[in-house]
C-alpha cells in the first residue's frame, strides 16, 4: 500500500507551485497517469523519483515522505521565476536553470576556446 501522507504532500506541493501532473510526469520521465497514481496512493514512486521530487521542491526526503506539507509555502520558486529543465549527460541528473543561467551557457558556447579556458579557470579558482 502506498504512503498516504506522501500522496497528500505531492499534491500540496504541486498545487502550491502552480504545476500540473503533466509537468511533474515530464520531469520524472513517466506518464501523467503514472504520476497521478502517486498522488492517489495507488503506487509509490521509486527512490530516484522521490529524490528528484524532494530536490525539485527543496524539501528533505523525510519531509516529502512523512512530513505534513498540506499547507506548504511555495517552495520551488518564491518569485515564480520560470525554470528550464536540462539533463546532465554525464550523470543523468535533471538540472533546473533560471533564464539568466541558460543565457550564460549560450554565451559561453559562442566563445573561442581560449576565452572558454579563461572563464573556466576563473570559475575554478573562485569556486573552492
Amino acid at each position: 500500500m502506498a504512503n498516504i501522507q506522501l500522496a497528500k504532500n505531492l499534491r500540496a506541493l504541486r498545487d502550491a507551485n502552480n504545476l500540473n501532473q503533466g509537468d511533474l510526469s515530464d520531469m520524472l520521465n513517466i506518464s501523467r497517469q503514472a504520476y497521478s497514481n502517486y498522488e492517489n496512493s495507488k503506487r509509490t514512486p521509486d527512490l530516484d523519483s522521490l529524490l528528484r521530487l524532494a530536490s525539485f521542491y527543496h524539501v528533505t526526503l523525510e519531509q516529502l515522505v512523512n512530513g505534513n506539507l498540506s499547507n506548504p509555502v511555495q517552495s520551488f520558486s518564491e518569485e515564480k521565476v520560470p525554470y528550464y529543465m536540462a539533463l546532465d549527460i554525464k550523470t543523468g541528473n535533471t538540472l533546473y536553470l533560471k533564464e539568466e543561467e541558460t543565457e550564460l551557457i549560450t554565451k559561453f558556447r559562442s566563445l573561442s576556446d581560449d576565452n572558454k579556458r579563461i572563464i573556466t579557470g576563473f570559475l575554478d579558482s573562485h569556486s573552492k
